[in-house]
């Protein structure tokens, strides 16, 4: 009896340690993960953000900024990273459309993060062996790596191509390169100086239109300079670029930017304005907003007002001596 008595207390004793596997869950894992794979699991999601904002300008037909302008927002930790992922993406991204709808692999499920779906998809297809964990979209698509490297394998078939890079190959348009265009932050640097900065490591010349506007060689990687950094050159394309210089503010103008963000052309006419006179800088999204303040910032512009909200609403009889309209077909300017 006594035994038996003792077995029975026993009893509870070894079930104690059954709770302890719940504590295996995806937070207790996340410090597991080595340095490189945090840091790609971070540029992945950073990626499908600047992805998302570039197909939804061009489904909108709407002008967006240039993709490096988005990667090089100070909210962007892993520019360099970030910037070869949608660049990539974006070239291959007919072919991954394509392997999805050879295995039906994207279902609606995932149509909220789509874009960070072809992110992964161009890892897994074509990108460098590193190890996709870290999110349930890795797990998800890191078993399906077969499947879709076999749907990759049948479209080299249907395409009559001899390998990859043939099929590569034949998805891309014409190449036509263009220079990288950065424009002087006069508001920090004369022209002079930073074409003998930017000499001591590029081939650089000024542009032949535009005022403070220097063209380098074209895939030029400006992401870690010290100008970029510190707001003294901001990467720019000629056509944005011509916007302020096409209004061409004087100083001591009151200047109305209608849809301001991400805020390059802004802090380009607070530099012609020689920061002096105003500048009221709308934008209705507030994301975007916090996203122009850093641009102020970054331009050591002083003489801009940021207005969260609808720019419809100010007084249409107010002080401005310009308004500026950058729209997706061109400019517009109201006396």
């Amino acid at each position: 009896m006594m035994s038996h008595h003792t077995m029975a207390r026993n009893k509870p004793a070894s079930v104690k340690p059954k709770p302890k596997p719940k504590q295996t869950t995806d937070k207790s894992a996340k410090p597991r993960l080595s340095n490189a794979e945090r840091s790609a699991y971070f540029a992945r999601r950073e990626a499908a953000k600047v992805l998302r904002t570039v197909l939804q300008g061009d489904a909108n037909r709407q002008a967006v900024a240039s993709i490096k302008s988005l990667v090089y927002s100070p909210s962007i930790r892993n520019k360099k990273a970030t910037f070869a992922l949608v660049c990539q993406t974006l070239k291959h991204l007919r072919i991954i459309k394509d392997v999805f709808e050879i295995e039906k692999i994207l279902s609606s499920k995932w149509k909220r993060q789509e874009e960070l779906i072809y992110i992964i998809a161009y890892d897994i297809l074509f990108g460098k062996e590193i190890s996709l964990v870290g999110g349930i979209a890795e797990k998800f698509f890191t078993c399906r790596k077969d499947a879709m490297q076999s749907a990759l394998a049948k479209l080299v078939v249907r395409k009559k191509v001899k390998n990859i890079d043939d099929l590569i190959a034949l998805y891309q348009p014409p190449d036509i390169t263009r220079p990288c265009y950065v424009r002087v932050n006069t508001l920090k640097l004369d022209v002079d100086s930073a074409l003998h900065e930017l000499g001591k490591q590029f081939k650089v010349q000024k542009d032949g239109m535009i005022p403070h506007l220097l063209m380098l060689p074209p895939h030029t990687d400006l992401h870690n300079h010290s100008l970029v950094l510190n707001g003294s050159i901001f990467v720019q394309g000629k056509a944005s670029s011509m916007v302020a210089a096409v209004l061409d503010p004087k100083p001591g103008w009151e200047v109305l930017d209608a849809c301001s963000a991400p805020g390059n052309k802004t802090v380009h006419l607070a530099a012609l304005m020689k920061g002096k006179g105003k500048i009221i800088a709308c934008e209705l999204n507030k994301d975007r907003a916090k996203r122009l303040e850093d641009t102020i910032r970054l331009s050591g512009a002083t003489n801009i007002e940021v207005m969260h909200g609808d720019f419809l609403k100010i007084d249409p009889k107010g002080p401005f001596s310009k308004i500026l309209l950058a729209l997706d077909r061109g400019l517009l300017l109201k006396d």
